[in-house]
């Protein structure tokens, strides 16, 4: 058996790299038949995958453009709409401010003019008890003047014309003395 490896190996001075030529047919022919199955059937469906797929995601890259552009646009309104809000609500506390500042200005106004009315209405009242009072004691003195008089002089001065006349003159006097003593 080795003497035909042998005797065999010696028939064959071929390149061990380049196949004999029958193999060389066999192989070029079955290059050809896997080479067209995969050019008529396996690469147009390859193809449309790769297809399907570029597209996929170049939608998604549209669609997530799209959600970029819309989502910066709500960003822009919202910042606009809060620039707004402050805006309002600077606005509406300065008018708060001045509407408290009239209001505690009114309130003053108010204050100082019952006081002053009250203030008034004391003076008024302390004359009219000024008054009240002079003329009380004016009668009391009076009463007090006839019948001191009366006793002094000896007669009764009950006339009542009489009476009022000293009792003026009587108060005329001290009223006279008390001024010039001031």
């Amino acid at each position: 058996m080795i003497a035909n490896l042998v005797a065999l190996a010696a028939e064959e001075q071929q390149n061990p790299l380049v196949p004999a030529g029958p193999e060389l047919l066999i192989g070029a022919l079955a290059f050809a038949i896997v080479f067209f199955f995969f050019a008529k059937k396996l690469l147009p469906r390859i193809n449309k995958t790769l297809d399907e797929r570029r597209e996929l995601i170049e939608g998604g890259i549209e669609k997530a453009e799209a959600a970029q552009t819309e989502a910066q646009s709500v960003l822009e309104q919202y910042k606009a709409q809060l620039a707004e809000a402050r805006h309002e609500a600077a606005r509406l506390r300065q008018e708060a401010q001045e509407q408290g500042a009239t209001l505690i200005a009114e309130m003053r106004a108010e204050g100082q003019r019952q006081r002053e009315e009250i203030i008034a209405a004391g003076h008024s009242q302390i004359e009219a008890d000024r008054k009240a009072a002079a003329q009380a004691l004016r009668q009391d003195v009076g009463q007090l003047a006839t019948t001191l008089a009366g006793k002094l002089v000896g007669e009764s001065l009950e006339d009542h014309a009489r009476q009022s006349r000293t009792i003026d003159r009587f108060l005329d006097d001290l009223e006279e003395k008390a001024e010039a003593a001031r």
